[in-house]
């Protein structure tokens, strides 16, 4: 790797940002930049000096000298951060980066990327937390933070309870989630908002299974809902539970 190259994706790193988070600062794609930490592309004259500007270092010194060489690298520090504390590091995944995470959930650099931060109530396993969006969880608002912890394998999954979903069509969504008896290859997701229907997704299609643990949201940002509202929710959920349930028992 060129030192220019080896120089962006250091200083990028020692300031925890994501590639999209340096690219939308540099005002290119971040595409662009991510052929130019991998060497496939040289930085334009430009883009040398905002990162000049940013950094407080010479374009000389970004084109001759290796500028991590002398100093410890962001992510190591942070390795060092994680072994040395006794609570659990949970990784977070904003609703911006969900499409990246689609293409990165298997690449550690990529989870190493994202921002992180502990809970004292979780004890040991491996957590990540979500945010979501829009109005299919109500009464869990949109922006809420969903902590959960990985699920692997299908004798895992528990009827009915919360889960993070990722899969290759709908990408990332909140949902609950039930197994039929019929068949180890579908799962049903049912939103607790009543005015989205439930469907099935086929288990080739899901990436990843994590359980709801916690949900973090803004205090007073849970949504406020007539006594009229919440007799039809409990009205039309009884109905998709015994619809359900006859489908599961077939």
């Amino acid at each position: 790797m060129s030192i220019v190259c080896r120089n962006l994706k250091f200083l990028r790193k020692q300031k925890g940002w994501t590639q999209q988070e340096f690219a939308d600062k540099l005002g290119i794609k971040r595409s662009l930049l991510g052929a130019y930490e991998e060497e496939r592309a040289e930085p334009r004259t430009e883009v040398l000096e905002l990162v000049s500007d940013m950094f407080r270092i010479s374009i000389d010194d970004l084109l001759r000298r290796d500028v991590g060489s002398q100093k410890e690298s962001f992510l190591e520090k942070r390795r060092q951060q994680k072994m040395g504390s006794d609570r659990q590091v949970i990784e977070f995944v904003p609703v911006k980066a969900a499409a990246g995470y689609l293409a990165g959930y298997n690449d550690d650099e990529f989870i190493e990327e994202l921002n992180t931060f502990t809970l004292p109530m979780m004890g040991a396993g491996n957590y990540r937390a979500f945010e979501i969006a829009g109005d299919s969880m109500l009464p869990t608002p949109s922006g809420s933070v969903i902590v959960c912890h990985k699920v692997d394998g299908w004798e895992e999954i528990r009827n009915n309870e919360a889960y993070i979903v990722v899969t290759n069509r709908e990408g990332i969504v909140y949902k609950r989630v039930l197994k039929t008896n019929r068949s180890k290859n579908k799962l049903t997701l049912v939103s607790d908002n009543p005015q989205y229907e439930p469907y099935a997704v086929g288990m080739e299609d899901v990436l990843e299974l994590w359980q709801s643990d916690a949900v973090i949201s803004k205090s007073g940002q849970q949504s406020r809902l007539s006594v009229n509202h919440l007799a039809d929710m409990v009205s039309h959920l009884q109905d998709q539970v015994s619809m359900l349930k006859k489908r599961i028992k077939d």
